[in-house]
């Protein structure tokens, strides 16, 4: 016997998007948000005026990397401590402790709520990411509330 499944609803699902961090490069949407769940696309150290990869080695490829979740994190009135899970794919695990050191600035020196845990975390390292980026970082956060429709 065949079961049909019928598609989830998409009234709640609403588009992310922020000109101050790149735009999709490919057929995906910036982030999308469902009630209170929040899912940001695996952001590359793309600046968002220019498309391009900013200038520099793994450090300042996380700080831009960073910039962009900050900047559509913030499209829902939200910042880093939102989020509640982190995926690091790194084109070079040598590159982990420089990578490390500027998520942890962010996350937890520089946190305005010191008691706010830092997310949980994978890292991995990848064959390669796009446009040659040495990092990427996607993110899932959850919302206080639901937004007013």
């Amino acid at each position: 016997m065949t079961q049909t499944i019928a598609p989830a609803p998409l009234a709640g699902r609403t588009v992310i998007a922020s000109s101050d961090a790149p735009p999709a490069i490919g057929p995906y949407s910036q982030g999308i948000r469902e009630g209170r769940m929040v899912f940001l696309a695996g952001q590359i150290p793309l600046v968002g005026t220019t498309g391009n990869l900013v200038e520099g080695g793994i450090t300042e490829q996380t700080e831009q990397v960073i910039h962009n979740i900050k900047s559509l994190l913030a499209t829902q009135a939200l910042d880093l401590r939102a989020i509640v899970k982190a995926t690091v794919f790194l084109a070079d695990m040598n590159e982990f402790a420089a990578m490390n050191a500027v998520y942890t600035r962010h996350f937890v020196t520089e946190s305005p709520d010191p008691t706010c845990p830092p997310p949980a975390r994978s890292t991995v390292q990848v064959a390669r990411l796009p446009k040659d980026a040495r990092v990427e970082i996607e993110v899932i956060a959850i919302a206080p509330e639901a937004p007013v429709v």
